[in-house]
């Protein structure tokens, strides 16, 4: 059984026992978080859709941690003009564990 939930402003296709890298939740790490958002139930041949999300659908998933992605670096320039600007930066992120996914 998949679902589709919706968190961060992102859309995530989950199974139960996967772990996903997400936006970074305000949960410590050991909690367990309900997403309410599924916009979609995919079980097999059987597909439910909602409109906009599924009623009385949701996703429980175990924090693993909260930590920040690989560094990556942004650096601007204008040819001839001396203008140089180096930037680096980590996003935040969440890892949790799908638990169940209740219909």
């Amino acid at each position: 059984m998949h679902a589709i939930i919706e968190t961060g402003g992102k859309q995530y296709k989950v199974a139960e026992g996967d772990v996903v890298f997400i936006e970074k939740l305000d949960n410590e790490a050991g909690e367990t978080v309900k997403f309410d958002q599924v916009l979609a139930i995919l079980d097999g041949e059987k597909a439910t859709f909602g409109a906009p999300v599924v009623a009385d659908a949701s996703v429980e998933a175990k924090i693993v941690k909260n930590g920040k992605g690989k560094k990556i670096r942004i650096f601007k320039y204008n040819a001839k003009k001396g203008y140089r600007k180096r930037q680096g930066h980590r996003q935040p992120y969440t890892k949790v564990e799908i638990g169940k996914i209740s219909v």
